[in-house]
């Protein structure tokens, strides 16, 4: 699947079937976190924790309470997203070749 692709070609991939190990199913989110419209929201949610951060004083010392990171993406039937292709996620996407129809963007 990855062969076909070249570097910097924007690609469509498609949830065809939800995996059921945890493995596979972070694998798939790890690429979906990869589409641009998902790393802007992911970035403006970072922006926001770190402004909500809450700091308190304790021992003599500033200690800070974090919130969770948010989770923007579920890998679940009929979800897709694009993003462009680079070699480094080819072994990435090979593993999850199963769960995914990756195509090149018209």
């Amino acid at each position: 699947m990855s062969d076909s692709f070249t570097a910097g070609t924007t690609i469509v991939c498609t949830v065809t079937s939800e995996p059921k190990n945890k493995a596979a199913t972070d694998t798939i989110a790890r690429l979906m976190r990869r589409d641009p419209t998902v790393m802007k929201r992911l970035r403006r949610a970072q922006r926001l924790r770190r402004k909500r951060m809450h700091s308190y004083i304790r021992g003599g010392k500033e200690w800070f309470a974090r919130e969770k990171a948010a989770r923007v993406v579920r890998v679940k039937t009929g979800e897709h997203w694009s993003m462009p292709f680079t070699h480094d996620i080819g072994p990435d996407l090979a593993s999850v070749r199963a769960y995914l129809e990756c195509k090149a963007e018209a």
